[in-house]
């Protein structure tokens, strides 16, 4: 059972979960079997959703939910993106991305009248992912507690569009090449997402991760594989908010709570788009600073 413990002064929250301290870390590809693997579901908690086919708890799905068995909080979950024990949104094919948006919306509308449901996803050890294989999570937060999260930055620094999404990099970015999906319908919640809307957000959403790739083995701004986090916003007027982990925070933002960017925002987008060259010497000052 986790704890909730509130910060009387800043009203923020901490939420204790000892339960945590014992989940596995096989990141280094040391392990001799992975739990999220096809013929293995006997390993994890009963599962409690899949796209494909099959019996429940047998092979055969495509994207498989299952309780998280070391939760933050009491409603906690991981969404197995595909069988592939490598590939992730930028590898899978595009249908592949496309179920694992809808197993999002289907676990987001499952539990959007128990709290503030919170989708997320950590991809690399560098981001925070502890189990290979890749996957996101979700939990449910009490609607009593209140996020310490950003709203809906205002459009600006464009990288693309279609039709129904605009990926951008907000001038307030705290990230190097942090990038936004928005909607360009406004005030919806992310359950009520459409069918031909996820084709769209997959599409997009794979062009840009595929795009970070090529800047990060480009630049190789530290010696890990790439990492990245992101998250889809609990409210109305909901974001995917896309945070790279090129770089590692230090003593200055964590004591201050300010972030420092070292890339423009301005100038992540060119880059993004294939239209920056001015930022090289500044790529090359960062990778000589990391090695």
């Amino acid at each position: 059972m986790s704890k909730y413990i509130p910060d009387v002064s800043s009203r923020r929250w901490v939420i204790i979960a000892s339960q945590r301290v014992t989940r596995p870390e096989d990141t280094d590809k040391k392990r001799k079997v992975c739990i999220f693997c096809p013929g293995h579901e006997k390993m994890t908690p009963e599962e409690v959703f899949r796209f494909g086919k099959g019996d429940k708890g047998k092979p055969g799905w495509l994207v498989r939910v299952i309780p998280n068995k070391y939760p933050i909080t009491d409603i906690h979950e991981v969404i197995i993106h595909s069988p592939s024990d490598e590939k992730d949104i930028e590898q899978l094919p595009l249908s592949q991305v496309v179920l694992i948006f809808k197993a999002y919306r289907e676990r987001f509308n499952f539990y959007r009248k128990k709290g503030q449901v919170i989708i997320f996803c950590n991809h690399g050890e560098h981001a925070g992912g502890s189990i290979a294989h890749p996957h996101s999570q979700l939990v449910v937060i009490p609607s009593q507690i209140n996020l310490d999260s950003l709203i809906k930055e205002p459009l600006n620094n464009l990288v693309e569009e279609n039709k129904f999404f605009n990926v951008y990099c907000p001038d307030f970015s705290q990230w190097p090449y942090e990038a936004w999906i928005t909607p360009k319908t406004e005030g919806t919640l992310f359950g009520d997402i459409t069918d031909i809307e996820i084709d769209d957000l997959a599409k997009i959403m794979q062009k840009f991760l595929r795009r970070l790739e090529q800047i990060y083995k480009k630049n190789k701004f530290i010696h890990m594989p790439l990492g990245y986090n992101f998250y889809i916003y609990p409210k109305e007027s909901w974001f995917v908010r896309i945070i790279p982990r090129f770089v590692h925070r230090a003593g200055f933002e964590l004591g201050t709570g300010l972030s420092v960017n070292i890339i423009d925002p301005i100038d992540a987008a060119l880059e993004l788009k294939g239209e920056g060259k001015r930022i090289e010497k500044v790529l090359d000052k960062l990778k000589t600073k990391s090695k």
